[in-house]
């Protein structure tokens, strides 16, 4: 049995629902965790796009992240949009501070294309983050961003996988839904070895928040205390299903189907 897991969540809100604190407030919950938050930004969005942001001081996302550890406390800490390389800083030394193993989605763009972290702020990420990761999850492009290599194939994943190791992360989680093929595969890996997530490519415009709900079903199972493989493969599965049950909802990049879990008796042995 596992246990609550406290999940402190450090991104941006998204007023659509989809992506942002709101999917992974939802996430957390659906898997049985206890998810607080330190909002870093208010965007303006819908499955068309971002058309606007607004960042929160940093003084006042580091106070919040302070008030739930002072108090409620975490067993991992899971950050998203963070914006800009103050944040970032405030960010790293908050993780020093906490001592918890953390949870990095290095979120660069959002998936209708809006830049949501600035482009000096990439080097604070590689340098400052990077190495405080227990699980990194970087999608291709911000793989890209982040160790300078092409990243087309899985092979190529593997390669930026281990340059990011190279680089201080506890582990890395290289997803491929930005790699072609017929077939998504995911490579979780560690300097002791890779496990493979492979699936096929859903056909849908529903994957909104497809990214920040990973890493959160990854910090949830981290903080409900599943060894690392178990808490990747649940998230990959919870993630899989989500998309195959999305509502249908909005005009663009449609969002997840976060509370499939809360209808499902069955789900991982609840009935």
């Amino acid at each position: 049995m596992t246990s609550l897991g406290r999940v402190l969540i450090i991104a941006g809100s998204d007023s659509g629902g989809g992506a942002g604190v709101q999917a992974d407030i939802k996430t957390v919950t659906a898997l049985g965790g206890y998810a607080a938050t330190a909002i870093t930004a208010i965007t303006v969005q819908n499955t068309l796009g971002v058309s606007a942001a607004w960042p929160v001081p940093g003084e006042v996302i580091e106070a919040q992240a302070r008030a739930v550890l002072d108090d409620i406390g975490a067993d991992v800490i899971k950050t998203g949009m963070l914006g800009d390389a103050e944040v970032v800083e405030r960010v790293a030394r908050l993780l020093d501070f906490a001592g918890l193993p953390a949870v990095i989605d290095p979120v660069m763009v959002a998936k209708g294309g809006a830049r949501l972290l600035a482009d000096d702020a990439v080097k604070y990420v590689r340098t400052l983050l990077v190495p405080r990761a227990a699980l990194l999850t970087p999608n291709a492009p911000e793989a890209e961003s982040l160790t300078g290599l092409a990243v087309e194939t899985t092979d190529d994943l593997r390669r930026a996988g281990a340059a990011l190791l190279a680089l201080g992360a506890g582990a890395v989680l290289m997803k491929g839904g930005h790699v072609a093929g017929d077939r998504v595969v995911d490579v979780l890996m560690t300097p002791y070895g890779e496990t493979v997530f492979e699936g096929e490519r859903i056909d849908t415009r529903h994957t909104h928040g497809t990214g920040c709900t990973l890493a959160s079903a990854c910090a949830t199972g981290l903080a409900q205390g599943l060894s690392l493989e178990a808490a990747a493969a649940r998230a990959w599965d919870y993630v899989h299903r989500a998309m195959l049950q999305a509502p249908g909802l909005g005009r663009g990049h449609g969002p997840l189907d976060h509370g499939w879990p809360l209808r499902d008796p069955t789900a991982w042995g609840k009935g």
